[in-house]
Order: C-alpha cells, then sequence, then structure tokens
C-alpha cells in the first residue's frame, strides 16, 4: 500500500483513455503500482526551433553485451515514400532504419518565453545557506569535440542573469552544448550516428503512419470571428457563442454559399479555419433557429486571411535545411487530419470514439465502454508520420432520463422512485446535458438540478413574445398540453431544471434524452461497480497482437483519420505501419548479499530473492506494529509477526521482537486527531519501555481508508518514525513473495540497500562522484483552479550504487508546471550530497519528467539556469546533462516475429529505438526497459535538452537501463528511470498532505484562498528529511 499512486489529481490521466487518472503507487501487497498517465491534453507536439545537424547512419553493428550471440544486419531495400527525401533503410529482416544525410548546422531562434511569477515558500528539508551575492555570473562555453558544434551568440537567462562571464574548468568540460541563438538555448543535436550497442536485433512495427504531402501546395489560414447580432424584437443579446453555436453557424454558412467548399475546408470549432482555396472575406450573415416555433438567432460572421502556409517550408524542415519547426503549418495539417474523424465520431481532446457500443462491452449502470483512437502528427527522420492508438473510455449510454436513472441510480426500480432517492438522481444528472423530445430541436441543455416541486405544482410566469397579451400564470402541464401537444404522463415526479441565465426552464423527466459522448470518470466507476472498473481495464490493455490489429482497422475505417478532406488537401497516408529495426541492451549483472553475482531471467529479467539476502540489511531493534483489524472479519492471525521476523532474518535483515502491540479499530482513521492521539500513545510507550528511538511502526488495514493520508502526514511531518502499512488479506495468506515485498519497503525506508549494480554505472567508471536528479510535478484536478499544484524532487545521496535519495516538496501555483523553486531544492539536496559524502558531485544527471515539447524552452531556459544560479560558485561548476522523461505520447512497438518476444507477445527488456520514427536531428529515443506481462508495453520517450557529461547514444541509453534494475521495491527492471518515478512519489506524498491541510483548514473556517499553499505543512519531521520514506 505504502508509496501510494497517483488519483485523479494529476494531470496525467491514464486508464482507459490512455490518460493519466491511473496510479503507479503501490498496493496493500508491499509492491509498486503500474504508472497511469492520460487525461488533459499534451501542449505541442512539436519541438521548438532548433539547428538541423545529423550524419550518415550505418547499419546496426552488434555487439556482445550480456547473454546472445553478435550479428551485423545487412541493410534491405529502399522504401521512398511521397515527399521525404529518399533514405536508405537498415535493420535485419524487413526492419528498417534511416541513413541521414549529412547537413551543415544552422543557426536557430524562438520567440521569447513570457515572465513567469515565483513561489517563495521552503522546500522541505533543512535550510540551506544563503546564496552569495557575488555568485560569477554564467557563460557556457563548449569545449572541442570530435565533431565541432557552431555556437550562438552569447546567452542570458529568463531571469535576468547575466551568463557572460563565467568560465569552466577545463577539468569539467562541457561537451554537447544545446544550440542557441540571440537569449534562448536549444535542445542538443543527436551526438553521433545513433547507438550500436545490442546483444541481438529483432524486426519491429511501430503505429507510425508515413504521411504524404504535395510541397507544392498552399494551405489558406483564416481568422474566424462570429458575433450574436441583434434581430427585431431582441430584449438583449448574448456576448458569448457558445462552442455548439460556433459550429453550427459555420456549417449552415458553408453548407448554403457556394462560396465556401465545406469538403476544402477544416475548423476548429473557436477562431481559425484552414483552407486548400482562397476563400472569400468579409461579413457574413447566419440566421438559426432551434426548430419548430423557436425564434430565430442571427450572427455575424467575420473571416478575415491571416497568412499562407507553403508546404514546401515543411519540406525544408524534415530535410534540414530549415533552422525552425513550422507550427502553423503541423497546426493547420492536423487539423485537416482530425476534420473526418470529428465529424463521425466523439471527439475527446486527442482522441475519438465510435458513437456506438459494442454488445460485449456493455458496463451496465447506464454505462458502456466506447472503442476509439488518439491520433497526432509528428516530424520525424523518415518524413512526417501520423501516430495513431487505440484507446477506450466509459461513456454513459444515450437513454432517455428515465431509463438511465433505473439503470444507474440503486434502488430506482420504478419512475415514483425519482422522489424518495432525490438527492442520489440529483447527484447522477447535474452538469450533464441532454436533449428534449417534445419538440424539434438541436439545442442541447446543461441540468442545473431538479425542481423543488412536482411537474403538476410547477406553474410560471408566461410572457407573450409578441408583447399583446400581459403576463399570466399558467400551469406547467396545462402548457405542455396546449403548446406542444403532450400530455406528461408522470406528474409526481420533479422536473429537470434546466434553467440559464435567470432564465427558468422545466422540463418534464419523460421529454429528455442524454446527449451522447459524456464521458464517465474511471474512478467513478470503479466506486460504483468494481468488476465494471476491472472490465474497463482489461479492454484498455489489449495485448499486443489485439492492439495492433485495431490499430490496423481503425486507420482504413471509413469515419478514420483519411477522409475527403485530407485528399482535397494533397494529404495522403500509407496505412501501413512503420518497420524499423530495434536493438535489445543486455541485462546488467546485479549484487545482493551474496557474494556471487546475479543473473536475472533472461526472458522478463527478473530476479528472484530466494536463498539470497539483501545487499544492506537494516537491523530492527525498537519497532511497533498497530492492528486495526479488531473486531474485523478480516482479523489479523497471530502467526504475522513470525512470517515478517523469518523472512527479515532470510533477506539479512535483523528483526526483534516488537516493543509495543496495539489492537484497534478502523474508525481509528475517521478522525486526524485519532490517528495523532494513537501514534503518540505508541512512541510514549516505547519510551516507556526502552529509552531510544522508534524505528518503525507496522500497521495493518482490513482495507484501502481514507485516513491513509492523516496517518502519514503525522507520522512523517509530527512524530518522526516510517510507517508501513499492509493489508490483512494478503498478510494472512503468508506467501514468500509478499513478506519479500514487504521487507524491501521496510529496508529502503529505514536506509538500506536492497540490489545494486555488480559494477559501476555505465559511462561513469571514473572517481569522481555523480549524482542524480529527478523532478515532477503533480497538479490537482481540472476542474481544481484553487488547490496548489506540487514539485518533487529527489536526488541520490550515495555513490557508487547510486540508490538511496533524498526528497525535497514545495507547493506552487496551481497548474504550474515550471518547478518555480526548482535551483533552490536541487541546491538543498546537493548540499545534503556533501555532508552525506564528504564531498559534493563533480557530475549531475537532471531527469524531469511530465513536460511535452512545446514546455522544452521553459525547461531549458528558466529551470535549468535557475539551477546553474543557485548551485554554481567560484569554486564549484559540476557539468550538468538534462533529460526529459515521456511516458505520454502515442507511440507502441510491436513485433514483427512473435518469436522475438515473450509469451505476453511484448518486445523484450532493454529495446531501444533511435532511428526513423525520432527526431530527424535531435537527441531522443525510445526505451522498454521493462518486461510487459499485460497489454501492450509502452516504451518511454527520453529527450536530451542538454548535456555536458560527453554521452553518447550508446553510453546515455545503457546508464538509463541499468539504473532502471536499481529500483528498490521489486525484482524485476521498471518501466521509468527511478528518480523520475520516485519524484512522482514524492509528489503524490504532497498531495495528500495537501488534501489534510484543506480539510483541516476548512474545519478551522479559514480562507480557501490560500489553503494548501502553507510550506510548513510540507515539511518532514528531521528524522525523515533525507531518507526514503516515500517508497
Amino acid at each position: 500500500m505504502d508509496g501510494g499512486g497517483r488519483k485523479n489529481s494529476s494531470r496525467r490521466g491514464g486508464g482507459a483513455s490512455g490518460g493519466r487518472s491511473g496510479g503507479r503507487g503501490g498496493n496493500y501487497q508491499g509492491q509498486g503500482g503500474g504508472r497511469g498517465r492520460g487525461g488533459a491534453p499534451q501542449s505541442s507536439q512539436y519541438p521548438g526551433p532548433v539547428q538541423p545537424h545529423w550524419v550518415n547512419r550505418p547499419p546496426v553493428q552488434v555487439y556482445i553485451d550480456g547473454a546472445g550471440g553478435s550479428q551485423v544486419n545487412p541493410p534491405p531495400a529502399q522504401r521512398p515514400w511521397g515527399n521525404r527525401p529518399p533514405q536508405p533503410d537498415q535493420g535485419q529482416g524487413s526492419g528498417t532504419g534511416v541513413q541521414r544525410p549529412s547537413q551543415q548546422p544552422l543557426h536557430v531562434g524562438v520567440e521569447p518565453t513570457p515572465a513567469r511569477g515565483a513561489w517563495t515558500g521552503r522546500p522541505w528539508g533543512p535550510p540551506t545557506a544563503a546564496s552569495s551575492s557575488a555568485k560569477p555570473q554564467l557563460q557556457l562555453q563548449p569545449q572541442p569535440q570530435s565533431q565541432p558544434r557552431p555556437q550562438g551568440p552569447p546567452q542570458s537567462s529568463a531571469d535576468g542573469l547575466d551568463i557572460q562571464s563565467l568560465e569552466i574548468s577545463e577539468k569539467q568540460p562541457i561537451s554537447s552544448p544545446s544550440e542557441s541563438t540571440g537569449n534562448r538555448t536549444m535542445p542538443i543535436k543527436r551526438p553521433d550516428r545513433g547507438g550500436s550497442l545490442a546483444i541481438r536485433t529483432i524486426g519491429l512495427l511501430v503505429n507510425h503512419f508515413p504521411v504524404n504531402f504535395n510541397p507544392n501546395a498552399t494551405i489558406m489560414h483564416y481568422d474566424v470571428e462570429i458575433k450574436a447580432v441583434a434581430s427585431p424584437g431582441d430584449r438583449f443579446v448574448k456576448k458569448s457563442v457558445s462552442k455548439s453555436d460556433l459550429r453550427l453557424v459555420r456549417d449552415k454558412l458553408f453548407s448554403e454559399n457556394p462560396l465556401f467548399p465545406m469538403l476544402k475546408t477544416a475548423y476548429d470549432g473557436e477562431k481559425n479555419i484552414f483552407s486548400a482555396e482562397t476563400l472569400p472575406t468579409g461579413d457574413f450573415r447566419v440566421e438559426l433557429s432551434d426548430g419548430e416555433d423557436s425564434k430565430i438567432r442571427s450572427y455575424l460572421f467575420t473571416i478575415k486571411l491571416v497568412n499562407e502556409l507553403k508546404l514546401s517550408k515543411l519540406k525544408d524542415y524534415l530535410r534540414g535545411n530549415l533552422s525552425y519547426i513550422p507550427r502553423d503549418i503541423l497546426q493547420g495539417m492536423d487539423l485537416v487530419m482530425k476534420d473526418n474523424p470529428s465529424r463521425h465520431r466523439i471527439s475527446v481532446g486527442r482522441s475519438f470514439y465510435s458513437p456506438n457500443y459494442r454488445a460485449e462491452d456493455d458496463l451496465y449502470y447506464g454505462l458502456a465502454a466506447y472503442r476509439g483512437f488518439q491520433q497526432s502528427l509528428r516530424p520525424t527522420s523518415q518524413g512526417l508520420t501520423l501516430v495513431l492508438d487505440y484507446s477506450v473510455m466509459a461513456f454513459r449510454k444515450p437513454l432517455p432520463v428515465l431509463d438511465f436513472l433505473k439503470d444507474h441510480v440503486q434502488g430506482c426500480r420504478v419512475v415514483n422512485d425519482v422522489t424518495r432517492l432525490r438527492q442520489q438522481v440529483t447527484d447522477a444528472l447535474k452538469g450533464l446535458k441532454v436533449r428534449v423530445t417534445h419538440r424539434v430541436t438541436k439545442q442541447k441543455y446543461t441540468v442545473a438540478g431538479l425542481t423543488t416541486m412536482n411537474a403538476r405544482r410547477i406553474s410560471f410566469t408566461f410572457d407573450d413574445p409578441d408583447g399583446i397579451s400581459p403576463p399570466t400564470e399558467i400551469n406547467l402541464v396545462g402548457y405542455f398540453m396546449d403548446k406542444w401537444g403532450k400530455d406528461i404522463v408522470y406528474k409526481d415526479i420533479p422536473c429537470l431544471d434546466l434553467s440559464k441565465n435567470n432564465r427558468p426552464n422545466y422540463v418534464p423527466m419523460e421529454f429528455c434524452v442524454l446527449v451522447e459522448g459524456q464521458r464517465y470518470p474511471k474512478e467513478q466507476l470503479e466506486r460504483l461497480d468494481r468488476d465494471a472498473g476491472v472490465f474497463l481495464k482489461k479492454l484498455s490493455v489489449a495485448p499486443a497482437k489485439e492492439r495492433k490489429d485495431r490499430i490496423d482497422e481503425m486507420v482504413r475505417a471509413e469515419d478514420g483519420p483519411c477522409g475527403a478532406v485530407m485528399k482535397n488537401f494533397d494529404i495522403g497516408v500509407d496505412k501501413n505501419m512503420t518497420r524499423v529495426a530495434g536493438r535489445v541492451i543486455g541485462a546488467p549483472d546485479l549484487k545482493l548479499g551474496s557474494p556471487s553475482l546475479v543473473k536475472v531471467d533472461r526472458d522478463k529479467c527478473q530476479w528472484n530473492l530466494v536463498g539470497k539476502s539483501l545487499v544492506e540489511g537494516k537491523t530492527i531493534e525498537r519497532w511497533a506494529l498497530i492492528d486495526f483489524t479488531q473486531g474485523d472479519r478480516f482479523q489479523l492471525h497471530g502467526s504475522f509477526v513470525n512470517n515478517l521476523r523469518r523472512r527479515c532474518t532470510g533477506l539479512g535483515m535483523s528483526m526483534d521482537e516488537p516493543l509495543v502491540y496495539q489492537s484497534t479499530f478502523m474508525k481509528e482513521f475517521s478522525a486526524i486527531s485519532r490517528i495523532e492521539g494513537l501514534l503518540k500513545s505508541v512512541v510514549a510507550e516505547d519510551m516507556r519501555r526502552k529509552s531510544g528511538k522508534l524505528q518503525l511502526i507496522v500497521c495493518v488495514m482490513t482495507k484501502k481508508d481514507p485516513g491513509y493520508k492523516y496517518l502519514k502526514w503525522v507520522s512523517e511531518t509530527k512524530i518522526g518514525v516510517i510507517t508501513q502499512c499492509c493489508l490483512s488479506t494478503n498478510a494472512n495468506k503468508g506467501q514468500d513473495q509478499y513478506f519479500s515485498n514487504l521487507c524491501m519497503k521496510i529496508n529502503a525506508k529505514l536506509g538500506g540497500s536492497n540490489v545494486e549494480l555488480s559494477g559501476r554505472l555505465p559511462h561513469f567508471e571514473g572517481k569522481e562522484h555523480v549524482m542524480f536528479i529527478g523532478a515532477d510535478v503533480n497538479h490537482p484536478g481540472p476542474k481544481d483552479s484553487s488547490c496548489p499544484s506540487i514539485a518533487a524532487v529527489v536526488g541520490t545521496v550515495n555513490w557508487p550504487a547510486a540508490n538511496r535519495y533524498a526528497a525535497r516538496v514545495c507547493p506552487q501555483e496551481n497548474r504550474k508546471e515550471k518547478i518555480l523553486n526548482f535551483g533552490m531544492m536541487c541546491s538543498d539536496l546537493v548540499n545534503t550530497y556533501a555532508r552525506i559524502n564528504g564531498v559534493k558531485p563533480s557530475r549531475i544527471v537532471v531527469f524531469r519528467d511530465g513536460v511535452s515539447e512545446g514546455q522544452f524552452d521553459m525547461v531549458l531556459n528558466e529551470e535549468l539556469i535557475n539551477l546553474r544560479r543557485a548551485i554554481y560558485d567560484d569554486h564549484y561548476r559540476p557539468t550538468i546533462t538534462l533529460v526529459v522523461a515521456q511516458k505520454r505520447h502515442q507511440t507502441r512497438l510491436f513485433l514483427q516475429n512473435g518469436r522475438d518476444g515473450g509469451a505476453s507477445g511484448n518486445v523484450p527488456p532493454g529495446t531501444v529505438v533511435d532511428t526513423t520514427i525520432v527526431h530527424p536531428f535531435e537527441f531522443d529515443f525510445y526505451l522498454c526497459s521493462h518486461y510487459g506481462g499485460l497489454g501492450t508495453s509502452k516504451p518511454t520517450h527520453y529527450y536530451v535538452l542538454w548535456d555536458e557529461n560527453r554521452f553518447t547514444s550508446d553510453s546515455l541509453q545503457k546508464l538509463i537501463h541499468h539504473m532502471c534494475f536499481t529500483f528498490a521495491r521489486c525484482t524485476k527492471p521498471v518501466s521509468l528511470v527511478p528518480p523520475v518515478y520516485y519524484a512522482d512519489l514524492v509528489a503524490y506524498r504532497g498531495r495528500l498532505f495537501q488534501e489534510v491541510e484543506m480539510e483541516l483548514q476548512s474545519r478551522a473556517s479559514s480562507s480557501s484562498s490560500a489553503a494548501g499553499f502553507d510550506q510548513s505543512f510540507y515539511n518532514l519531521h528531521p528524522e525523515l528529511q533525507n531518507i526514503m520514506f516515500f517508497v
């Protein structure tokens, strides 16, 4: 359980839609959970302007790096496509790579980033000395390399730091700085021809579909403004126009006016229209009506030409002849590619779902799982590609409201139950959109609630629209009969309140139908019915072969991305997946407590602890057990303590009998004060029995409970004692694997070492100290505009094992992705490293999580500069490498030959791809470091923004892959480099603390505007500041 996982309080939703709301945290079995990501749409996927520079790439050469033989791949036949430059393929079998033409480097520039605010709170951890006002100013000066890199003019940071005068020590040269022009630093270029290290190569299919376009074509970009205008007799005119009305206005004008060709234009639903032909400009009046007997509404449609987008610029960029990425062209093409599915499918962000569900996908409760896809355009080494991935999402069925309530609301069997279950009905319907059936109209209405009276008792004042008759009081039942000829059957239940802008609108439920495409949150589904939640997850995590078949089916579907509008723009899509050669990096040898080296399993790269001990098992002399299962049917068995001590002993952890045993009930989790009182009494009892500091409190629970956050906040900020939670249902089974996982987490929390590499980490075999830093930001839910985002930074505190971390956390502005106190938090961690090791690290590698390509400029020119300012002084200038780790992408790897993978059909652990589907000239790659037992493995996309440590493709890929074997709480490699994984866990823990603070402040009736921003509320107890309390 401990270690938590992401709730739906994160920007990353996951789950069915492929977004981030799933949890990556642990469970009650002491195991780490899966990392769920999804939800909120990404920012632009296209990186900023860069200096193109690539080199010819020979066929992959295979070296021995573990088990397996070596081989060299013969290059297969060339496969040119469309307007991309012909490129010799490489790889094994049908896999293809890219031979990049040599190019001269170009100077580049980008638009400046707006100035950003700053949060002044102090992060977790001991205070750091104030930075000297006379710190040297920074100038990045690259040292000579094997491949010379031209440099831009001197740069200054977004924070106003002049970096003109800094001198970099010759002992620590900067090997491959990012290109820069003016005031902006750009991501670095790929430093070599790509990697060649492998124990074997495999043929892969990737869900990147090459896009063909006419480089001589021009796309016309128009700005659109739609305003409501007064009609005769109007008393007022709406200032804003709804999105649905915006599209209706555009569609009516384009369908009735032959000068506006509907099938040669794409509209984003708001301000932009892209056209394959020149359109008339100016003002056009459009009139709409909601249906019979509805008043006509008038609008003014104003269109003006903004730009002429010449696709030759995109061709030049892909060939390396243009220094900046033409974002406006990609925006227009992306909209054109989405036109067909947006016309025929339910649109949610970047995803499109079928309007119909399959019978076998019924979730009941008025819900169903709808299948669809998400898509995006990416510039790659092989040219422009369409990336399309399969997705599933739960929606409410478009049922009549009364039928939906019978299915969805427990106990609502007949219509009259609506009155008895008024609150449940309100909760189920409030905020949903409905259509009405008593008259012909396309208008959608939002449910504000239920009427206070039943239908037969409702009356209202009717105003004659012509102003002839005076206002009269009319009964609702009579009105529906006289006006619409409809007899209200269910007169003794409330109506739906569809009022808006203080204009009453009450409609009987029997005349209302739910609008299609209304998403049902995954978290609510799991609370509603656990089996339905499991079923939805099963649909989402389709096995590799099934997922590939569904992707192939959807890219070819009539309502897929390839429609008439796309063809009218001279754009085509190759409906075959991209073939590419993948390299498999060998697994490292590991070191446990036994003297011999540990070889991992060949297929899954896992290892077991049977008959083995941990590298450094801690001695546990003073610990307490709190049993919360008293009086429950899942009461803890008496063998638990013996089983735990026996497994600890087997793993090299000496564990005495508990000094304190406290039996209580789960109701203690109902209040913070009860938990605090309980923990303080346990600590006091321990002190009474034996002087000294309590090391650990083991808490056994019968179920997951919201009070878990109270326990963690009290123990980690007030008491200063590590806690380990577990479920009695798992503990009572007595399985060795379960107790091994529990012991590993306890050992890591107490500062022990579970597993290490047998040798030094790749690329860092020298004597210099190296520190790894991970950073992440956890955002509140999408509708929460007041709670803080939580920034977390972790850093290693030991070397050369580099497997123990300290953490710092800081609240900041709502939904602010930039880590405002990044430099101060990192400086604190560097000083902590120095106190523990007696020396500051000479090299630092930073892994940044959760940012898209559109935010790279912010990371490079704000966070990185902030880091340098905080840690550099006259005598200390470590070399820094900055890598972004991305999981929120749609790229999936599939085996060409199923025999190359394991039983699950996924790519083997260690699979890396750095050709064909990667950026044309920047330093990125895809690495699948884990074994995918369920669903389809998703590789992590690593993007190197800055590098002063002279990494090659091989050395960085091998380093990250080997680090994935050092994660503290499992015996297998994880999918994400550990510093980022730990930063995510810490950010989630900070979110729990924030929820506790919100509850305390709401009870104290204090102002909610500052709720969650008090840094002191997040500060750890001094005893826990520099240990891994969060695993």
